[in-house]
């Protein structure tokens, strides 16, 4: 027993230390994406409560899965977290051959938020609802309307082709390098529809650039409060949001996970914090980490499904 205690004394003194050096933030996309913009909001936070520096790496490339292999491959003493997207659940789905296991090579932290998405269409589409835009689309002959995406693999293409598969039609993927360029194709006409987050979607909407059919969410969003929800237009299954949250490597201490998820919590309740959540377009999520833990499930379920019943050849 003497022994046993001896022994746990290491573990008991660096649960009370922590954290005593600077902790790094690993962000898989670019500067300026909601993730990165996330990690150095919070980062700052999290110097000043627990007066040790908080670093953000942007590790980009290959769709995310760079940032994301960094992550698993990061020293699982505490102090490195990887701050997850909707692309750690799409990724899995398409690549076949990762250096990593989205569930066995990461504990999930704490879910953040969430971005709801939008169906919008050309204006040139005469559809005003989902289900006229269903109706229209099955008369059309068979590739003529198309629908934008910034890339192959992720959420925005695999809702929409979630979205033909509940819907019963089919529309050619344009994938674009950006969501730019999408957009600006979309304004002109140049392709029919897409799935854009909102906070993206609402300036052109409501300049009249293009229409919005529904939202995909379970619930109507406040600042399109007559904008109904899938379920409501009729293709209850297709719900998708862009989500954000925190993950570290597998084998990172237990206490070390508790305190990061209280310290981030309680981050998440600051008005600041939420005013700066709110102007990028994020609902604040929060809450233990069995809630990021099961959507990264669902998703991963999800995607998979998707990605097989469109016949999207796995890389």
């Amino acid at each position: 027993m003497t022994l046993a205690c001896a022994a746990a004394l290491p573990v008991l003194a660096h649960a009370q230390d922590y954290p005593n050096r600077s902790i790094q933030f690993i962000v898989p996309t670019s500067a300026g994406t909601t993730g990165d913009q996330l990690a150095r909001l919070l980062g700052p936070k999290l110097t000043q409560r627990w007066n040790v520096p908080v670093v953000v790496e942007n590790k980009v490339g290959a769709g995310g899965s760079i940032g994301i292999e960094a992550g698993a491959r990061a020293n699982p003493d505490g102090y490195s977290f990887l701050f997850a997207a909707t692309s750690f659940s799409t990724l899995p789905a398409l690549r076949t051959k990762l250096p990593y296991d989205p569930v066995k090579s990461f504990v999930p932290v704490v879910m953040l938020g969430a971005s709801p998405l939008v169906l919008i269409v050309a204006n040139k589409v005469p559809a005003k609802t989902v289900r006229e835009f269903v109706d229209y689309a099955k008369k059309q002959p068979a590739g003529s309307l198309n629908y934008a995406s910034p890339g192959l693999g992720g959420v925005q293409h695999l809702t929409m082709e979630l979205f033909m598969q509940e819907a019963g039609i089919k529309l050619l993927h344009v994938p674009y390098k950006s969501m730019a360029g999408a957009l600006n194709d979309l304004a002109a006409g140049h392709v029919q529809a897409g799935v854009v987050v909102l906070q993206t979607a609402l300036p052109l909407v409501q300049s009249g650039k293009m229409r919005a059919l529904a939202v995909l969410s379970a619930e109507r969003v406040a600042p399109l409060p007559n904008l109904p929800t899938m379920a409501e237009a009729g293709v209850p299954k297709v719900v998708s949001e862009a989500w954000f949250g925190v993950m570290a490597p597998a084998g990172t201490p237990a206490n070390v996970l508790q305190k990061m998820n209280a310290e981030l919590n309680q981050l998440l309740t600051l008005p600041d914090v939420k005013e700066a959540l709110d102007k990028v377009g994020v609902d604040t999520a929060g809450g233990k980490p069995e809630r990021l833990e099961a959507l990264v499930a669902s998703d991963l379920k999800m995607w998979t499904q998707v990605v097989k019943k469109a016949n999207i050849a796995p890389e």
